[in-house]
């Protein structure tokens, strides 16, 4: 795993050379970690997740699963570990992008619907075909793979097992858009500024909203007041003074 960070944008890069980056045991703990504490940095405003080389990441490693889920508990606990770290990509306060290379495969399809956006290269394949090595999802991991894709995709996708093109994904609403390989890290780090060039406040709070909306309960008086919090922001006030005075907004973040 590496962290990387250019101004207010952060890359996060799975690494497993000549594994096409599975992520084993120790790679699930450090993305849980290293997403927690960028969540927790006030001054970043986007993070790009992305594999190392022409891959994103080409599932689990299966070589350590006969000895990390050799029994009931030691396989709840290495999921558990994975749920807690796709938990902690989904609920990061800065928003995330996945830049899409390659194979996109099991636990590396799970990364991508945990990211907020997904840009992916035409070459890039996706799926779970866990069907053929005789296991199922935890449903601590299908949850994101299901808010994502719905419930006849998802479907499709474990039950077939096959792998689907870039194109064919996008279709199926896994993807935000699809361009040639060469662009597709330009692409993210471009989407990454548009991002960062909002209000950091505002991004957040629009993914917090979203989140909540989704469990279909009916809003409080008290989170209805919460959402003009807005109103007592300095940034507030600067994108106004900024629009009127017809010149770029410089947002703190407060």
């Amino acid at each position: 795993m590496r962290r990387t960070r250019e101004n207010d944008i952060a890359t996060v890069t799975l690494c497993n050379p000549g594994k096409l980056n599975a992520l084993n045991a120790a790679m699930w703990q450090q993305l849980h970690a290293v997403m927690r504490t960028l969540s927790d940095d006030d001054s970043l405003h986007c993070i790009i997740v992305r594999g190392e080389g022409a891959a994103f990441a080409a599932g689990g490693d299966l070589e350590e699963f006969h000895t990390a889920r050799a029994t009931v508990d030691l396989a709840l606990a290495y999921h558990e570990a994975v749920g807690a770290a796709l938990a902690a990509i989904e609920h990061c306060a800065v928003p995330t992008v996945a830049a899409i290379l390659g194979p996109c495969i099991g636990g590396g399809l799970e990364i991508a619907c945990a990211c907020d956006l997904r840009i992916a290269g035409h070459s890039a394949k996706f799926g779970a075909p866990i069907m053929k090595l005789g296991f199922s999802m935890y449903p601590g991991e299908l949850h994101g793979l299901l808010a994502i894709a719905g419930p006849a995709v998802t479907k499709e996708i474990l039950l077939e097992g096959r792998l689907f093109t870039a194109d064919e994904a996008y279709a199926k609403g896994l993807l935000t858009r699809v361009t040639e390989d060469a662009q597709v890290f330009t692409e993210a780090h471009a989407t990454a500024c548009r991002i960062a060039a909002g209000a950091p406040l505002v991004a957040r709070a629009h993914r917090q909203w979203i989140t909540r909306l989704s469990t279909g309960q009916p809003l409080t008086l008290e989170e209805k007041r919460e959402a003009f919090r807005f109103l007592e922001t300095a940034d507030y006030q600067e994108g106004l003074a900024a629009f009127l005075e017809k010149r770029p907004p410089r947002f703190r973040g407060c």
